[in-house]
């Protein structure tokens, strides 16, 4: 692979392809006409959600922050804009292009990715919405209600809508968050592992879901109760170490295992590196231009591959290119676009240690080279 000169333009360049036959279609309440059908054909009613909710979550802090002029700026606005137009499409009931809210548990997922997409940006995702689509967005949240999650890391999607009530000064209920909060607590495994439910499971949900739901909803509704507010520190911390784990597993050649399910999320695993990075709170021994180094190598070999899109711009089943067999039964072509949550740390300056000082090695780049790295610690 060749070198990327200016990695955080690359990094939004690859995010807005990534998101452009999304936005452009949702903002223009043609999405359910336009989006081509992936994967079993009885996961139609839920993948606009889908790729509403996933891809907003991992492009919201590069909206909420940065300035608003000069050529970044500029996409920024217009792609914030977009955003806003697409979030009303979804939830106005006199759209065409209104999302199912009726049918199945599967929209409590994804109406949980909308609410964690406007907790990291309140201002563009709501505080800029109207009063008519802020009404919309709210009884989308209550409707959900109907879902009983499952025993497993979906007790944070419900409480990831009960925090973002809160937030939006709406009627919450704090029973579902402490019941997710506790749970997980009792499914800790250690070194920085949660099981994802009863029994633990070598996959990347830590990643897609659950360290960063965790750390979300105590950052909102932490201060509410003592015994909630006490998790916080532990909750970071555990995160660190996972970052740490994360930045691990990242190979000299920017790939990772392919391990456990979901994997064609791709990219979006390392959403909670990503996260610990756009936080600034990195484990000590991990630089930032270090991550940011390996993350752009994982994102260009799988962005790059052959078959990643399709013809017309929409993403593929895959995990490095066109691969429609690792596509489990619940995989659609908007469940692809959790693969955005790689993006959080566009939410950071352009002028800040992880996008301006010179590239780095990573830890195994290191390793496998003969160069000196840091012992691995467990927590």
């Amino acid at each position: 692979m060749e070198m990327i000169l200016d990695s955080r333009t690359y990094w939004v360049e690859t995010m807005c392809r990534i998101a452009d036959p999304v936005l452009n279609a949702l903002s223009e309440k043609r999405l359910k006409a336009a989006m081509p059908v992936k994967g079993d054909p009885s996961r139609i009613p839920y993948m606009h959600l889908e790729a509403l909710g996933r891809l907003l979550a991992g492009m919201a802090p590069w909206l909420e922050s940065g300035a608003r002029s000069g050529a970044e700026g500029e996409l920024r606005e217009r792609y914030a804009a977009m955003a806003r137009m697409a979030i009303d499409a979804g939830t106005d009931p006199d759209s065409p292009d209104y999302v199912n809210l009726t049918k199945g548990e599967q929209p409590l997922v994804d109406i949980a990715f909308l609410a964690q997409a406007i907790l990291r940006a309140p201002t563009e995702l709501w505080d800029r919405l109207d009063a008519r689509v802020k009404k919309n967005v709210a009884d989308a949240f209550y409707a959900l209600r109907r879902v009983r999650p499952f025993y497993n890391n979906w007790l944070l999607f419900a409480a990831t809508v009960e925090a973002c009530l809160f937030r939006i000064g709406e009627q919450w209920d704090p029973m579902r968050i402490d019941y997710a909060l506790k749970q997980h607590e009792h499914w800790y495994v250690g070194d920085g592992l949660y099981s994802d439910g009863e029994e633990f499971a070598w996959d990347y949900y830590n990643g897609f879901v659950i360290h960063p739901m965790l750390l979300e909803i105590l950052e909102t509704v932490g201060d509410r109760y003592g015994d909630w507010a006490a998790r916080r520190e532990t909750a970071i911390r555990r995160a660190k170490r996972y970052a740490a784990i994360q930045e691990r597993l990242i190979s000299p050649e920017g790939t990772f295992p392919p391990i456990g399910r979901s994997l064609a999320y791709r990219f979006g695993a390392f959403q909670p590196l990503c996260q610990m990075a756009l936080r600034s709170e990195l484990p000590e021994h991990l630089a930032p231009s270090q991550v940011r180094s390996a993350l752009t190598a994982v994102i260009q070999r799988m962005a790059e591959a052959r078959g990643f899109y399709d013809e017309q711009g929409w993403l593929n089943i895959g995990f490095c290119g066109e691969q429609p067999e690792i596509g489990e039964l619940y995989i659609s072509t908007g469940s692809l676009y959790l693969c955005s949550l790689v993006f959080l740390p566009l939410g950071l300056p352009a002028e800040s240690p992880f996008w301006r000082d010179p590239d780095q090695e990573w830890t195994s780049r290191k390793a496998w080279s003969g160069l000196s790295f840091p012992i691995d610690k467990s927590l």
